[in-house]
């Protein structure tokens, strides 16, 4: 299989799907840089238009649960405002002393304001995301400039 395909195409197919790591640099950079080599280079071979596609469809997929999780998360944090301010966590107390405003977070682990779980889940997630992402690029462009076919993982097809 690698001796039909060139040098050429393996190299575009591993530069595209590397060209998603310049989201650190600009922005939308997973999506613009991509989409450019991938529209210029895509009827010129089949190898280079499959690992476009892959690759983009990774980058919206992994845009798209990151902002699912964000979504998730912003009702618990909205809920739990008047909380804050109502009962315990946030208070002022008499402007007689030096240090009118204390923040108190509870005695114990669990008395935490009920925003910091779905929060903290959210992190952790968007971490694991961000983590897959990153490991997956570097994979797929490796395997790509060997002349494999590479298929992400928990990919939305997108484009087809």
């Amino acid at each position: 299989m690698t001796e039909s395909i060139t040098k050429h195409e393996r190299n575009l197919s591993a530069i595209i799907h590397g060209s998603t790591l310049t989201r650190f640099f600009i922005p939308f950079g997973q999506f613009l840089l991509p989409l450019i080599l991938w529209l210029s280079n895509r009827n010129q071979s089949e190898f280079v238009d499959y690992h476009g596609k892959q690759a983009l469809n990774f980058q919206i997929s992994m845009t798209l649960y990151n902002f699912l999780i964000g979504m998730v998360s912003v009702p618990f944090f909205i809920g739990s405002l008047p909380r804050l301010f109502r009962g315990g966590d946030f208070h002022w107390n008499e402007w007689q002393h030096m240090d009118g405003f204390h923040l108190s977070m509870g005695d114990g682990f669990f008395d935490f304001p009920f925003f910091w779980w779905p929060i903290g889940i959210a992190g952790l997630l968007g971490f694991g995301l961000f983590i897959v992402n990153v490991v997956y690029t570097i994979l797929a462009a490796m395997r790509t400039n060997e002349g494999e076919y590479f298929k992400y993982p928990i990919t939305i097809k997108f484009i087809r």
